[in-house]
């Protein structure tokens, strides 16, 4: 159970070479939540990430963007967890999710990798005990595409459903904050509001 939330780490590989793909959205997310709080990144290097706090529903929140590559973001996590000493369950962790449509937004508690590899670097450096805002951003149908699937540009289609997505997020966050997780989950995860409130 998360009782606070400290920390939201976008996950992505940085770079121009990466910017508009589908497994760097959750860069594209938390530099959302930055323009929408007054924050502006700067790159650490003790951290290895680019980093800002912002004041969100009264509450200080870190936003960050690990440098390191998506399969090794678990380090500067680690890094920046130890310096404020913040523990993992007041992590909020924003990820491209392959097994979700891409017009589904979820949020989860704990839990396994699921395959992604930026997820398994994070439990292998912290544990497993942060939360996740799983972006969908769909499934190329075949295994063996998804490596070159999420590391395209973006589709025109995929670009709209990515944006519909990061500003369900932005409704969302202030709602876990205020609210705790259950009834974010609640909200969020009830089709006839998600539907109502993306009108």
């Amino acid at each position: 159970m998360i009782s606070k939330l400290s920390v939201i780490a976008g996950l992505g590989n940085p770079g121009p070479r990466y910017t508009d793909t589908l497994h760097n959205v959750g860069f594209a997310c938390v530099d959302e939540i930055a323009s929408n709080y007054g924050g502006i990144f700067s790159y650490e290097a003790k951290f290895d990430t680019e980093i800002t706090k912002v004041t969100i529903s009264e509450q200080n929140v870190w936003l960050i963007k690990p440098q390191s590559f998506m399969n090794k973001s678990g380090s500067p996590i680690r890094a920046v967890l130890n310096y404020y000493q913040i523990p993992t369950d007041q992590v909020l962790v924003i990820h491209d999710e392959i097994d979700l449509a891409a017009e589904v937004l979820k949020l989860k508690i704990a839990g396994g990798h699921g395959g992604h590899n930026g997820l398994r670097d994070i439990i292998s450096h912290c544990d497993n005990q942060f939360l996740r805002l799983r972006i969908g951003v769909g499934h190329p149908g075949c295994k063996d595409e998804v490596i070159n699937y999420v590391l395209r540009k973006v589709t025109k289609e995929q670009e709209i459903a990515a944006h519909q997505n990061i500003n369900q997020a932005l409704k969302i966050i202030p709602i876990l904050i205020e609210q705790g997780v259950e009834s974010a989950m609640k909200k969020l995860h009830t089709q006839e509001n998600y539907k109502k409130d993306g009108d």
